[in-house]
């Protein structure tokens, strides 16, 4: 295919979400949710959503995907770059701008309860949970 880009190799933009909490010794937890798919730790990540701004979409997006509600920062704190699998074994690239959100509230139902498990990891236990090696370093560089 010259002079054109491959459907695979194209790049969508998605929003992403860092739950985190410090919890009662003083250490930073992070909420990780499995994916759908696969089963594998990832972090609550979407689309773009119009009419809501970039942190806003994804404060939604870790509501649905693991029922917390916080805090979320209006700044992102890195992006990081993962093979977003589609229908019918095709994948595409994908870039995740990650916004961190201090959970204050983890409701006991939520939309994607039956889809998918939450749970809570220490920074290195999160960094090692999660395969992308950008979402890694961004874990392991936050600072609540």
């Amino acid at each position: 295919m010259t002079g054109s880009r491959r459907r695979e190799d194209s790049l969508i933009r998605q929003l992403g979400a860092l739950p985190y909490r410090v919890d009662e010794e003083g250490e930073l937890r992070i909420l990780l949710v499995t994916s759908r798919e696969t089963g594998r730790w990832v972090v609550p990540k979407g689309n773009p959503m119009p009419r809501y701004k970039g942190h806003e979409a994804a404060a939604l997006e870790a509501l649905e995907e693991a029922g917390a509600e916080g805090e979320i920062s209006e700044t992102p704190i890195g992006t990081f770059r993962y093979r977003k699998r589609r229908r019918f074994l095709l994948a595409v690239n994908a870039e995740v701008q990650l916004f961190p959100l201090r959970v204050e509230r983890l409701r006991k139902s939520w939309p994607e309860a039956h889809q998918r498990r939450r749970q809570w990891f220490s920074r290195a236990e999160a960094a090692a949970a999660v395969q992308e090696p950008g979402l890694k370093r961004l874990i392991l560089a936050f600072e609540s």
